[in-house]
């Protein structure tokens, strides 16, 4: 029995006295959980099944935690079960017992933290899809950052993700976009509502050198130019760009296609079979004040043009016809407005926008500088952008500041703290773990110190205080990753990094993995060292989820 297993042991103890008692073995749930006591003289995991069931089967929760306590005593690798409350478990393992993780999580390699709690859920994530019309911006950089590391998330926990970008290349905003490039290209202003900074010249030169005759084109034509290989660059600089962040998706898929292939005319007919649709106007309608929409929304305007709002109903409808059954969507502070009408969307379509749509918000994000937001870009003149944060911090300490806190917060990024070779950066301090751990492998193999076999590990030797908490931060591991990927949360992940972080410097602070001076090699240093590489495993693989990397020198 490991710690690893010991939520199925209490469960298993509760089967017996059930089966014992008489009681009914149905009332049992299908799993339970066990959690770290706050104070650790209570011990070193806690249980409240008592509770949880004593009052459904009859009987008081202390009684039942009294036979619980007395079955979990007969179970190996369990020291001690105190009853606490009202029915508390406070239970103690033996040095063995929780030792042998040290070696399971080493052995177990990348693989440990996998779980099977989201198996069978196919999950279609669209993160990012900033329009094809400038660089990524801060807020795109906040959703570049938490959507691909809530992907590895989710694929670490069972779901089957598709991870995807909707390209925008239809509507008013490419319009304006190449009309912006086709007066740079003239060396005139910018129209009044189109888009201004260094790139969109850049952009221009780029359209006149692919298509040298485009300005000697009617304007028609050469608009139509700037638009059609405009978007083509610029999208090809987005993805060059979030590639180089460390981010790919396995679909981008482009909004043009959904008129090309008349998706937008299925979605309303499907629409229309299911009674919601209705003309007003001359205009077409969707009834999504049935499912508590705040207004009913146009899907195809008097002119015969379609709305977003149809290619909105046009894509959800493509996704679900591709065989994903949970459609999770991240977008920006601006859109909380939408939240409404697409679950609406959703029920019209006859799906249940509980289980079918996620919308996701994040709030605002602002990297500071010497203690004030920095606002505009050397590149993009208005705002600030992804080759903005990884020119200021790296791509690493940019990615880990932005997983690290719940998305629907606004942050502040400060470059100072965020570039800092000191402990109170968080990634800095997650970070020199990972270098540590290497370092002290790399000096204890010098020194003769080796982990020998799996059958020589000795789990037992690992008894000191230091060691029994860092082994219990190591368990909590793969309950993290699923918390994580349940509540759509993997800041949960960073903040549990360095909660791992702590309990290894107090571990190497006291707990000698290599011998001093001439003292001799003992069989606690090569279980040390077991428990040392366990944590590299454990930080390695928590910063790969968050798309960070973990060095073997700092």
């Amino acid at each position: 029995m490991t710690p690893a297993n010991l939520a199925d042991t209490v469960l298993s103890a509760a089967r017996a006295v059930f089966e014992t008692r008489g009681l009914d073995v149905g009332a049992l749930p299908d799993t339970t959980s066990v959690e770290r006591p706050r104070n650790p003289e209570h011990g070193d995991y806690a249980s409240t099944l008592a509770l949880q069931l004593g009052k459904k089967v009859g009987v008081a929760p202390r009684e039942l935690a009294s036979a619980l306590a007395e079955e979990l005593g007969r179970r190996d690798g369990i020291k001690s079960v105190e009853i606490a409350g009202p029915g508390f478990l406070n239970i103690r393992l033996d040095a063995a017992a929780a030792g042998v993780l040290a070696r399971d999580i080493v052995l177990a390699g990348s693989a440990y933290g996998r779980t099977e709690r989201l198996a069978g859920e196919r999950v279609n994530l669209e993160f990012v899809s900033a329009n094809p019309t400038g660089p990524v911006h801060i807020g795109g950089v906040r959703w570049a950052a938490v959507g691909d590391a809530l992907s590895r998330v989710l694929r670490t926990a069972g779901a089957d993700v598709g991870t995807e970008y909707y390209f925008n290349d239809a509507g008013a905003q490419i319009d304006r976009f190449a009309r912006s490039l086709l007066a740079a290209a003239k060396g005139e202003p910018a129209p009044e509502d189109g888009y201004g900074g260094a790139y969109i010249a850049e952009i221009a030169a780029d359209v006149v050198e692919a298509e040298p005759d485009v300005l000697s084109q009617e304007p028609e034509a050469a608009q139509e130019t700037f638009r059609r290989v405009g978007v083509e660059l610029m999208f090809a600089e987005i993805k060059k760009t979030l590639a180089e962040f460390g981010v790919h998706f396995d679909t981008y898929f482009n909004e043009k296609d959904l008129h090309d292939r008349g998706e937008l005319q299925e979605a309303l007919d499907r629409l229309r079979e299911q009674g919601r649709v209705f003309e007003q106007d001359g205009a077409t309608w969707l009834r999504t004040t049935d499912f508590g929409d705040d207004k009913d929304r146009v899907l195809r305007k008097s002119d015969g043009d379609w709305t977003y709002f149809a290619a909105d109903c046009a894509y959800y409808l493509d996704k679900r016809k591709r065989g994903f059954d949970r459609i999770v969507i991240m977008l920006g502070a601006d859109h909380h407005g939408y939240i409404g009408r697409m679950k609406a969307m959703s029920a019209c379509f006859g799906d249940d926008p509980e289980k079918n749509l996620e919308i996701l918000i994040g709030q605002m994000v602002n990297l500071v500088r010497d203690g004030e937001p920095v606002r505009m870009s050397k590149r993009a003149g208005t705002v600030v952008t992804l080759e903005d944060f990884v020119e200021a911090l790296g791509v690493d300490a940019t990615r880990y500041a932005l997983a690290r806190y719940s998305s629907d917060s606004p942050i502040d990024i400060d470059i100072d703290l965020w570039t800092r070779a000191t402990r109170d950066n968080p990634v800095y301090y997650v970070q020199y773990v990972a270098a540590r751990t290497w370092n002290v492998a790399v000096n204890a193999n010098d020194k003769g110190v080796t982990r020998g076999t799996p059958e020589d590990f000795k789990p037992e030797l690992l008894s000191h205080e230091k060691e029994n908490d860092l082994l219990k931060a190591l368990n909590e591991y793969p309950d993290v990753v699923a918390r994580a990927a349940e509540q759509r949360a993997p800041h949960h992940v960073a903040r549990y990094l360095e909660e791992v972080a702590g309990a290894y410097h107090r571990f190497y602070d006291k707990c000698l993995v290599s011998p001093k001076g001439d003292d001799p090699i003992t069989e606690t240093h090569r279980a040390r060292l077991w428990l040392n590489d366990a944590t590299r495993t454990v930080i390695a693989n928590g910063l790969a989820l968050l798309g960070v990397s973990a060095p073997e020198r700092m």
